[in-house]
């Protein structure tokens, strides 16, 4: 069996494996295939546009020897970059958004670039965010570039050059369908002309995320900034009109909720042992849900972009995902609420505990209410809007005990006790009960526990 070798790491980007889907596409039309990207040596589709981008500036002149490259990234491009760079010898600065993974990050550094952190939740053109700090950056640094994968046109190019023509070559031709998330817009524009010169009657399906203006503007040809609101997925959807978006080559474009990607790409990796990430989940939901548009002669080739070990402490964590409502667990009593914690000791305060200590403390493990105790007893309670609404008016209790604005304990319950009898006993002036333990002590139930149990 004859084995490839490369100079560097860079020769192995590109000719990943075409995989059929088995188990998970069952009850799809047709024979579906997943184009697992995960294979090229960064993780994930990006590395192909991220050599391409380089290699093009070096060949028109504005990237020259120990010069620095810098982009703004969710992350995978920049991993395709820190390749790149490694073997070239450039330096890699990174702007982000903070909403992307710590692994991301932490992988970015390990490769030896810069990483800067910007706010999600500001607008693109604001000067905090990783677009406009990227640009800046470039402005103030002598021999650098600025990659721009959104509006860079080598981005879509590369895509055009090698993962079309794989898809291509690997479905001999029968391909009929092709899914793919959209961030950026290289990979679908780029494998879409590719495929549609070699047979124009392939249907190229986008999936977006709520949150994301590419549905509407394809469907009516409005920006419409009503669409634009916060959501969880990585590495789809987008705020902006990147230009390698070429909408003219895009039939459809589908919207997958945050919950439903992240439970299909959980699905992936028990079903088919594909350890995908968060966006290759809502690719695949996105054929799910556009299943009655295939019959038995489809041939779906979906795109799964990176890698899930990306997002081990979020798509791949229960208690991530618990947090957010996304795993609909079986709660049907008290007990149910608090075993995933009920080894974990009460947070309480003393009832002559500083008013300043207390916030402290909250505001330390992101909690809003305590029981307060004396003597080992339970004597009351403290809720975060009940001490603001006090401290308003009077600044100066933050060097007062705790005793001064506390307020009745919060009813205890039995393990036992169902979700409707808890239901009945929080309100707005009750906001927590506590639940009393076989083995002794308290644990506490919160409004917030209760709403994320009941989604």
């Amino acid at each position: 069996m004859s084995k490839r070798t490369f100079n560097n790491i860079t020769e192995a980007i590109g000719d990943t494996p075409m995989i059929r889907l088995n188990r998970i596409a069952k009850d799809i039309p047709g024979e579906v295939f997943a184009k697992v990207e995960y294979f090229n040596p960064g993780h994930s589709v990006k590395d192909r546009m991220a050599l391409k981008m380089i290699e093009d500036a070096e060949a028109e002149g504005r990237l020259k020897p120990g010069g620095t490259v810098i982009e703004c990234t969710s992350g995978n491009t920049g991993m395709g970059l820190a390749l790149a760079c490694i073997v070239k010898g450039y330096k890699l600065i990174c702007t982000s958004s903070d909403k992307q993974s710590k692994e991301k990050f932490d992988v970015l550094r390990a490769m030896g670039a810069q990483v800067i952190v910007c706010p999600t939740n500001v607008a693109p053109n604001h000067p905090d965010s990783y677009y406009s700090v990227a640009e800046r950056l470039h402005k103030e640094t002598p021999n650098s570039i600025w990659c721009n994968q959104y509006d860079n046109l080598a981005n879509r190019q590369a895509h055009y050059e090698s993962t079309g023509p794989e898809i291509w070559e690997q479905t001999e031709g029968r391909i009929t369908h092709f899914v793919v998330g959209v961030g950026t817009g290289g990979t679908i524009s780029g494998v879409a002309k590719y495929l549609k010169e070699q047979n124009p009657e392939i249907k190229i399906w986008g999936v977006d995320s709520y949150g994301s203006v590419f549905k509407k503007y394809h469907e009516t040809g409005e920006f419409d900034e009503k669409e634009i609101y916060p959501y969880i997925t990585e590495g789809i959807g987008e705020d902006i009109l990147p230009k390698n978006v070429d909408f003219s080559l895009i039939d459809h474009f589908e919207k997958v909720t945050d919950k439903d990607g992240a439970l299909a790409a959980r699905e992936l990796a028990r079903q088919e042992g594909l350890l995908i990430g968060y966006s290759c989940g809502s690719a695949f939901q996105g054929l799910r849900q556009l299943k009655d548009e295939l019959d038995e002669h489809s041939v779906t080739v979906v795109l799964f972009h990176d890698h899930g070990s990306r997002y081990v402490g979020k798509v791949y964590n229960d208690d991530w995902m618990r947090e957010r409502g996304f795993l609909a667990d079986n709660v049907k009593a008290a007990k149910d609420l608090i075993s995933g914690h009920r080894d974990v000791p009460l947070m309480m305060c003393y009832s002559g505990e500083l008013i300043d200590s207390v916030v402290q403390k909250m505001r330390q493990y992101n909690i809003s209410q305590l029981p307060v105790i004396e003597e080992g007893k339970i004597i009351g309670s403290v809720d975060d809007r009940h001490v603001f609404e006090k401290l308003i008016d009077h600044p100066d209790l933050m060097t007062r005990p705790v005793s001064e604005v506390m307020q009745a304990p919060f009813p205890v319950v039995s393990e036992d006790a169902t979700l409707e009898t808890i239901s009945s006993m929080i309100s707005k002036e009750i906001p927590a009960v506590l639940v009393e333990l076989k083995e002794g002590g308290h644990h506490i139930i919160t409004r917030h526990d209760l709403i994320a149990a009941m989604g």
